[in-house]
């Protein structure tokens, strides 16, 4: 195929996407899967990757500016450049992360999450099915495993004939999982729904995060919303929070923080800890805290993305100032706050600057500690690949 002007820039200067308006011209109408070989107007190389006719990004690109055989071998070497990434993370009591963050790994629609024994792999287009078979096996080679599971995006069901008979929670390979999968993170015990869990099961992005809140937690009622499965409500009991509170609108949710708890009871600093669990609305419950007098010293806030798309960017920031103003309600007079964001649409800037103005404008100007984004298995290969942003600060 080849492509408009606009998309030649996109790909000499490595972007990963190939958008359909970026396409001048192809040879046929391709199957997901297909690779596609893309060409500048005097028909040089520019790249080769998976089309995909059911997504507006045409083509997701897996190699840039040489041509390039895409085989076993080939995906072998991507694979090993992603595990050697992760290396300084075997040197810790961890032993759940992210093995390969899609597009910036260099494999876009691509997933894989390690937690410990068990390998996830999430795909988020079809186009990687035909290749499995090359894919897995080396995968296999770059980090041993007991079992393979998959997960499927929430778009590639649409499209059975796509997926060749794969579903949805199926054990590629290995023993069937039977319950929750055990793992550890920087010594804590955890465990995932690798099944039916969100994304794969755990949010492997906020590791950092969570121990920057252990480190900060000491002698601190601390009140985690939007809690999940209570990772940062576990780091912030082993930091020495005498009171911790999760807050989360899934009950599951918080029966696993409570079972998160359990888990670690061994560490007398986690049994020390009251840890209480507040179902329900993260916004009225903030408002009912308040309301009630409930002050804590450092209030944790972990939202899901808001903004899907860039039509919805508006009532992002709108939610982010709200959710500001709330916590500041129930933060006590020199208190900390964290307050993070996962929308890629909503960039770093303009996510630090709404908070902080909404806190002038809730009376109670905020002193920053830290801004953080994406830890070393997250990595960010191009613009749209950073989505993870965290500001803790002093009110």
């Amino acid at each position: 195929m080849h492509v408009a002007p606009a998309g030649e820039r996109a790909l000499r200067q490595g972007h990963p996407w190939l958008f359909e308006r970026a396409i001048r011209s192809q040879s046929y109408e391709g199957k997901p899967g297909d690779l596609a070989v893309v060409f500048d107007a005097r028909d040089r190389f520019l790249a080769v990757g998976l089309y995909d006719p059911r997504s507006p990004i045409r083509v997701k690109v897996l190699q840039h500016g040489a041509p390039a055989t895409i085989d076993e071998a080939w995906f072998r070497a991507r694979l090993a450049e992603a595990a050697a990434l992760r290396a300084p993370l075997l040197e810790t009591p961890t032993t759940g992360y992210r093995l390969v963050h899609g597009e910036n790994d260099g494999l876009p629609g691509l997933v894989v999450d390690r937690y410990d024994a068990t390998l996830v792999v999430k795909l988020y287009t079809a186009a990687w099915v035909p290749h499995l078979a090359r894919v897995l096996p080396a995968l296999v080679d770059v980090q041993p495993c007991e079992r393979l599971v998959l997960r499927l995006g929430r778009t590639l069901e649409a499209y059975p004939e796509d997926l060749y008979g794969l579903a949805e929670g199926r054990v590629l390979w290995g023993p069937e999982v039977e319950g929750p999968v055990g793992f550890l993170e920087n010594g804590l015990r955890f465990e995932a729904n690798v099944l039916l869990g969100q994304k794969t099961g755990f949010f492997f992005d906020q590791r950092e995060n969570r121990a920057r809140v252990e480190r900060l937690a000491a002698g601190r009622r601390t009140l985690n919303v939007f809690a999940y499965t209570g990772g940062f409500s576990l780091y912030a009991a082993r930091g020495g929070a005498p009171e911790v509170t999760s807050t989360d609108l899934s009950v599951p949710a918080l029966e696993a923080a409570e079972r998160h708890f359990a888990l670690n009871r061994s560490d007398p600093r986690v049994a020390a800890a009251r840890h209480e669990t507040l179902p329900g609305d993260a916004f009225r419950l903030l408002e009912s805290l308040g309301e009630e007098g409930r002050l804590f010293d450092l209030v944790v806030i972990d939202p899901p993305s808001f903004a899907q798309a860039q039509a919805q960017v508006p009532g992002a920031l709108a939610a982010y100032a709200r959710l500001t103003a709330l916590g500041l309600g129930v933060l006590a007079p020199g208190g900390i706050l964290v307050l993070s964001s996962c929308s890629s649409r909503v960039t770093a800037d303009v996510f630090f600057e709404r908070v902080l103005s909404a806190a002038r404008e809730a009376g109670r100007p905020l002193a920053e500690i830290e801004r953080t984004g994406h830890p070393l298995d997250h990595p960010i290969r191009f613009p749209e690949g950073a989505y993870l942003k965290c500001l803790y600060a002093r009110a």
